[in-house]
């Protein structure tokens, strides 16, 4: 900041190295250690409403079933036939791909049929003892609305304990009532890890999102320095929310504090869920990373039921707003990621105001470690 004793650029605090954004083999090493070992995302329960409807979507190699049974339990399996491996829910891409079974989960190459829960029911011309046998089951939990899935069988840590305290910091939105209102997949040329920081720190509020800085100036003041994420960042004056005017015709959410209305949210659940939370929607993004230099990333925007039936809803200024402000985010980190392949790049640096930054750092190394690796 202006006034204080400069840094020695080599003081400051190095970023991860080069081949962690940028090496195949080694996002290989990490997605394993992180995205197929840790609680990971992937969507709203209540978008999964009835007996029978499905979710399917491909996280990296490996493919995921969610199911609704008749009990109106979720379940999570592995998309894959008993039979010779084929996906019961074809996926041309990777997904997320939503619908509906019948009565049974059917294999569309040989006809193997499976209850909602997953156990066989039956084998076409094949007399088959189907007692203890059923699709691989993948550990699924929720919170918030959010499904949470875990393909390292049992987990390490339950649920709760893996996202730690930010629950508490939000314990007064109603994240569990709120239902789908838009959404909006992004494909992003970037490492999924150069997203999280830039998520992390709002360094780069004033150069990168003019539109943001007029609804909350305290984005762009000392560069970001010295945000209070845990009560929330003050809107200017006269505004409430995230829109182009900074307010809207929708109620505050129910049971928020006073500071709740006035101020804006923002919490990162490692590895792949970030919510901004206004006083009347939610934006919650989902990180599915698809290669070292590639991100697939939803982003939901979430409103309370009360507001949804109503017969001139209109969401739409909270979706633009935030599709601007989405796309500029985007930009800049593609942009870090292209120039992160000139061949002088080592490393990155953190400003002091980028602390929160550090985290994903710590992150990935700790998760390497746990498994034998280290970043290289």
């Amino acid at each position: 900041m202006s006034g204080d004793t400069p840094q020695r650029l080599d003081s400051l605090e190095k970023t991860l190295p080069r081949a962690s954004y940028l090496d195949e083999a080694e996002f290989t090493r990490e997605h394993a250690a992180i995205f197929e070992s840790e609680w990971l995302c992937i969507g709203r329960g209540a978008e999964l409403t009835q007996p029978g409807d499905y979710l399917a979507i491909r996280l990296h190699s490996q493919s995921v079933l969610v199911v609704r049974d008749e009990t109106g339990e979720l379940s999570a399996f592995y998309n894959v036939c008993r039979h010779r491996g084929t996906e019961l829910v074809p996926l041309s891409d990777p997904g997320p791909v939503r619908g509906q079974f019948a009565r049974s989960i059917v294999c569309p190459y040989h006809a193997w049929s499976y209850h909602l829960d997953g156990r066989l029911r039956g084998t076409p011309h094949l007399a088959i003892d189907t007692d203890g046998v059923a699709l691989h089951n993948i550990e699924l939990d929720e919170w918030g609305g959010f499904i949470f899935i875990c393909l390292s069988g049992k987990p390490d840590l339950s649920l709760a304990d893996a996202l730690g305290t930010g629950t508490e910091r939000l314990a007064r939105y109603p994240l569990s009532d709120l239902r789908l209102g838009s959404s909006i997949t992004y494909e992003v040329d970037a490492n999924w890890k150069v997203i999280v920081e830039n998520y992390n720190e709002c360094y780069h509020c004033g150069p990168v999102h003019p539109e943001l800085c007029q609804i909350v100036p305290a984005f762009k003041l000392g560069g970001g320095h010295g945000l209070n994420w845990d009560d929330g960042v003050p809107h200017r004056d006269g505004a409430n929310t995230f829109t182009a005017s900074g307010t809207t015709d929708r109620a505050p959410f129910p049971g928020l504090s006073e500071a709740e209305q006035t101020h804006h949210k923002g919490e990162l659940f490692y590895p792949n869920l970030m919510l901004s939370l206004s006083m009347d929607h939610v934006a919650a993004f989902y990180l599915w990373p698809q290669g070292a230099e590639h991100t697939r990333i939803q982003c939901d925007f979430l409103f309370h039921p009360d507001e949804l039936v109503q017969p001139a809803f209109d969401g739409s200024d909270a979706v633009t707003f935030w599709d601007t402000v989405n796309q500029q985010d985007w930009r800049i980190c593609e942009s870090v990621q292209r120039g992160m392949r000139n061949r002088v790049f080592e490393h990155g640096y953190y400003a002091p105001m980028e602390d929160y930054s550090l985290d994903i750092r710590r992150y990935v190394r700790e998760k390497l470690a746990e498994v034998g690796a280290e970043c290289s």
